[in-house]
């Protein structure tokens, strides 16, 4: 990019032969052309230049898509984007990508549980063995390293119980043992941190939070590095994960404000995060203290940190953690996240997965904040009258 990120989210599309700043919303299943020798140029051009949207048919993508595709090319520094009808799509279009019956697959023990499920269970089916390792303790990577070994899998921070990682170390690794990486990167997004400019082979995004920003729309993408980029294109081709032009014509209008938004998120998340640390029986799960390991891992590869936080609550009694989170007003109760709205969610240890490092008491209960674009003086009003109900 030759523009700032912020200004180049405000000035990535300019159509002047259609004399609008949007680009238009092109569907279609069939691609249409003159003659049979025009098709078979644009199958050529697509053998050379598969990223360059040469369109045979709409499976493909459409004009829409590929606008979409450029875009993240550009915000995330990669080889090329793929883009999927959901973030979950973007992470089975990972292992799809790179695994194979035989391969094993390292993974980080707090990931989203149902890519924990996929990797655990579905992939035992083709003869995929996945392997977990402490986010605290990398040595457990290492120990768990074979020839078999295809791919080290980091999401980052951990999904609810938020632990940030030394990405620097575990790509190390990776790299001296010939292994590829992946990292779900939905938390930061490529606006606080940029993976495969890091070093990483593929980096996932669910674009259905902080991008599409509205909680209207679904829709993933997954940005790969040259080394892999040949292995995601067949598989994409094969599986038909394909993003509509609809959707991705609303992720594009979300994503001019990402930059706006995320700022905003990571302000009112800042103020909260402080002020819940005050309260007594209240561990805050986000970068807010200087003097942590947390802290010193997410400032050490990130440029700013979003609105999606955790808190560990200390009570011998659920039923009032259950009364604090159902008493909020201003707190929404629903999965998701990355929207203009505040959520609440009380995570319970079956929610967590198969975790085999979570070390929670009897006592400890994780509650999962997405602290929105309100005014942060509401949301610590409604906060603060709730936190009355724990006990």
């Amino acid at each position: 990019m030759d523009k700032s990120f912020k200004t180049y989210l405000k000035h990535s599309y300019k159509d002047y032969k259609i004399r609008s700043v949007n680009p238009p919303l092109v569907r279609t299943s069939t691609v249409v052309f003159k003659s049979m020798k025009d098709l078979r140029n644009i199958q050529k051009k697509n053998l050379k230049n598969p990223r360059g949207g040469h369109f045979e048919y709409g499976r493909q993508g459409t004009s829409t898509t590929y606008e979409l595709e450029k875009i993240l090319n550009n915000i995330e520094e990669s080889y090329h984007t793929f883009l999927t009808p959901t973030g979950f799509g973007a992470v089975f279009l990972t292992l799809f990508s790179i695994l194979r019956p035989g391969d094993e697959i390292i993974i980080a023990d707090p990931v989203y549980s149902p890519t924990r499920l996929l990797s655990e269970n579905y992939l035992k089916e083709f003869n995929i063995k996945a392997k977990f390792y402490d986010p605290n303790n990398l040595n457990t990577i290492k120990s768990n390293i074979t020839k078999k070994t295809k791919l080290i899998y980091v999401e980052n921070p951990g999904s609810n119980t938020f632990e940030f990682q030394d990405l620097g170390k575990i790509l190390s690794l990776a790299k001296r043992n010939s292994i590829c990486t992946a990292i779900d990167n939905t938390w930061g997004t490529p606006y606080f941190l940029k993976p495969i400019k890091l070093g990483f082979d593929l980096s996932i995004v669910s674009a259905t939070k902080y991008y599409s920003g509205h909680s209207d729309v679904m829709g993933g993408s997954l940005a790969v590095s040259k080394k892999v980029f040949k292995k995601v294109l067949q598989a994409q081709n094969m599986t038909g994960l394909r993003l509509s032009p609809d959707d991705a014509y609303f992720i594009m209008r979300g994503i001019r404000t990402l930059d706006v938004r995320l700022d905003k998120h990571q302000q009112n998340a800042k103020q909260i995060a402080k002020f819940l640390s005050t309260k007594k029986n209240i561990e805050v799960l986000y970068p807010l203290k200087k003097n942590t390991k947390n802290y010193k891992l997410w400032n050490k590869y990130y440029s700013g940190s979003s609105g999606l936080m955790g808190i560990k609550i200390t009570s011998k009694n659920k039923k009032s953690v259950d009364k604090f989170v159902n008493s909020l007003k201003l707190f929404g109760h629903g999965y998701s996240w990355g929207g203009y709205e505040s959520l609440a969610l009380h995570q319970q240890i079956k929610e967590q997965g198969n975790r085999k490092f979570l070390q929670l008491k009897k006592n400890e209960h994780i509650v999962r904040l997405h602290i929105g674009l309100e005014d942060p003086k509401d949301l610590i009003q409604d906060l603060r009258r709730s936190i009355k109900f724990i006990k």
